[in-house]
Parts: structure tokens; C-alpha cells; sequence
């Protein structure tokens, strides 16, 4: 198997270990289930509302680790120093179409126009649930992104390069590579390297595999993450953890590969398992990567945002709920919009049991 980079065939990529994915005849078998389901797919009324203070972001976090989940894969990492917006996505659809396709379960928690400076934007690949055009344009013209670098998978750069990003601006990876994000405190940079994942790209159903889809490590001098975007199951979740040394927490105490292991439990479905790894194999993947002792904390990305499968809205973290009590997994599960330091005990929350609230 191996970490190898990328190949193709006929001009597209191809995943790390074969991998099936439905044609136009997954059509006719999808519409009868989704006729059928009597799941709850979406909320019965809006969630929320979340807010982000943004006075929060005046001060570097005391631990060196701060995430902002803004919901299903966007974020704002703080790390080391350094600050990457990840898989920015502000539309009000996941879809071509704004009028058309998987609408938001709730708005964003702060104005785009509020996002402090960042140093970089992480892309993992060009979905639309990942990469929002829309989004995209907008921060491509702020001062937030003046010296930011836009990194992301071979062959995306063309997206961003089309939404209003600077050619120079772009850093794209193969599986294997790495470039450097300088942070706003001089002399200090975070690494971000690509690694494979097991799934797919295109935003149109003739260009699937024309661009590249990443996990991707950050790693600063103290902290370390996993960003596991979008993947199926397979056997190189191990290996991937297999290139990082274990080190000391902040603490000084033996503190793993990771800090934090983000991986993706919504989407999923028997007919697309081998593209998205669903509950079961997150926690299949989060102790392959090392589980508790050795992967850090497990924060369950790729749900609460968009009805995307057909499962109800809650039961991809109530599935992972169970099975990490069974395995002894380290949930980290904060509320949408706050920043919360990545430590133990900061981001055991269950918003999702309380979600409707009114201020």
C-alpha cells in the first residue's frame, strides 16, 4: 500500500486502494430509500442561534491550541501561533445552486467580515460543502487574507484561481508534501503536509477526479493536528500516524502523535461506505491512528450542518457517543461558533440534546 503520491489514469486521479463509486445508476437505487425515509433529516426548526465572539480572537490561546467549529468541516484553527480558516464554507446551500440543494441547519455564527487575520486557508478538496465559491471570493478580497497562503490539493488551485485568489497566494500539495505557514509572530511557521484519503472531487458529474483530495497533518512546534476531511475506511489511517513521532504535551507529559483527531462521521451510508467513514469507522480510524493514549482527543467533523444522507440529523455523534464509551475514546465535541481551547474537559459539550435555544 504505502503513503505513495498520487497517480492517474486517463487524466484522473485515483484513490490510494480501489475504490467504487456509484454512477448514474446509484440514481435509481438512492431515490426509492430517500422516498421512504422517514428519518429526521433536518431539524424541525432552526438550531440555535450560535454566536462567536470575535473579542475572544484578541488573545492567543493559553493552551497554543484553539479551535472555532463553525459546523459540519469549517473551522478556525489557532495554532502555535498561526491561524488557518479550514474548508470555509458561508453559503446558505451546499450546492451549484442557491435556491436549489442541502440548505444550512443554521446561519453562520459570525460575519465573514468579523474573521480576524489569518495566516492561511486550508482547502481539502473542491466539494461544494468544503469549498464555497461564494465564500471564497469574498475573503479572497479582504484584508484578512492579504498575506494568507491558500493550501490545498494538486489541481484545486485553478477553483480558487477562478473565485479571485492570487496565483501567488496558492500552495498546492501532492500526497507527501509539505509547505509552510508563516505565522504573524515573527520567526515562527506550522507545517501543513498532505496525506491520501479515501474519496472523490468535482463539482460538476463530468469532472469528477480532475482535481485532488487530501487529509492533511498541521503541525507547529508544540501542537499537532489530524484533519481527516473526507475519507472511507481504509488501512492508511495507521500509516499516516506511523510518520509522527510521539512527543510531550504541554504539561510535559507523554502527549501522543496528536493533539487533536478530526474525523469526518456524517454523509455515510452503506452505498457510499467506502467514500465516507460514517460513526463506526471513525472510531475504527481513530484507533488505528493510535485511540486515546496516542491520537488525542476525537472531534467528529462532516455533520450538524447539512442534510447530506439519510440518516436523522443526530444520529451520526449519538452512534459515535456509544462507541467511543465502549472504546474509551477522548470525545471533543465544543459548541458551534465558540472558541475553545483544545484540553481536556474544554469541549465535552452536547449541544446537539439542547439544540433549539432562544436568547
Amino acid at each position: 500500500m504505502g503513503l505513495e503520491r498520487a497517480k492517474k489514469q486517463g487524466g484522473r486521479y485515483l484513490n490510494p486502494v480501489p475504490t467504487k463509486l456509484g454512477g448514474f445508476g446509484l440514481v435509481f437505487k438512492v431515490l426509492p430509500l430517500y422516498l421512504r425515509n422517514k428519518a429526521e433529516a433536518e431539524p424541525k426548526v432552526p438550531l440555535g442561534p450560535f454566536r462567536t465572539d470575535v473579542r475572544v480572537y484578541r488573545r492567543p490561546p493559553k493552551s497554543g491550541l484553539r479551535v472555532t467549529w463553525f459546523g459540519h468541516s469549517s473551522m478556525l484553527l489557532e495554532i502555535d501561533g498561526a491561524r488557518i480558516l479550514i474548508d470555509p464554507v458561508w453559503e446558505e446551500r451546499a450546492s451549484p445552486l442557491q435556491w436549489f440543494g442541502p440548505q444550512r441547519f443554521f446561519p453562520p455564527t459570525m460575519p465573514l467580515e468579523q474573521m480576524p487575520e489569518l495566516d492561511a486557508v486550508l482547502i481539502s478538496h473542491d466539494h461544494y460543502d468544503h469549498l464555497g465559491a461564494l465564500t471564497v471570493g469574498r475573503l479572497a478580497r479582504m484584508n484578512v487574507t492579504a498575506r494568507a497562503v491558500w493550501v490545498t490539493s494538486a489541481g484545486v488551485g485553478k477553483r480558487l484561481r477562478r473565485f479571485g485568489v492570487p496565483e501567488k497566494r496558492i500552495a498546492e500539495l501532492d500526497w507527501g508534501e509539505s509547505t509552510e505557514v508563516a505565522a504573524a509572530e515573527l520567526g515562527r511557521s506550522v507545517r501543513v503536509t498532505a496525506w491520501p484519503s479515501r474519496h472523490f472531487s468535482g463539482r460538476l458529474p463530468w469532472d469528477r477526479f480532475t482535481t485532488l483530495w487530501s487529509s492533511f497533518v498541521i503541525e507547529g512546534p508544540k501542537r499537532r493536528v489530524y484533519f481527516g476531511a473526507d475519507s472511507g475506511w481504509w488501512e492508511g489511517f495507521a500509516e499516516i500516524a506511523a510518520q509522527y513521532p510521539e512527543r510531550l504535551d504541554p504539561e510535559g507529559r507523554d502527549g501522543g502523535r496528536f493533539d487533536l483527531t478530526m474525523l469526518e462521521i456524517g454523509a455515510f451510508h452503506p452505498l457510499w461506505s467506502e467514500i465516507h467513514l460514517g460513526p463506526e469507522g471513525a472510531a475504527r480510524a481513530y484507533q488505528a491512528m493510535g485511540g486515546a493514549e496516542k491520537a488525542g482527543l476525537l472531534m467528529p467533523i462532516h455533520w450538524g450542518m447539512f442534510n447530506l444522507a439519510l440518516h436523522g440529523w443526530r444520529e451520526p455523534i449519538e452512534r459515535l457517543e456509544e462507541l467511543a464509551a465502549r472504546d474509551g475514546a477522548r470525545l471533543w465535541t465544543p459548541e458551534p461558533g465558540v472558541p475553545t481551547e483544545v484540553v481536556d474537559g474544554s469541549g465535552q459539550t452536547r449541544w446537539w440534546a439542547d439544540p433549539f435555544r432562544r436568547f
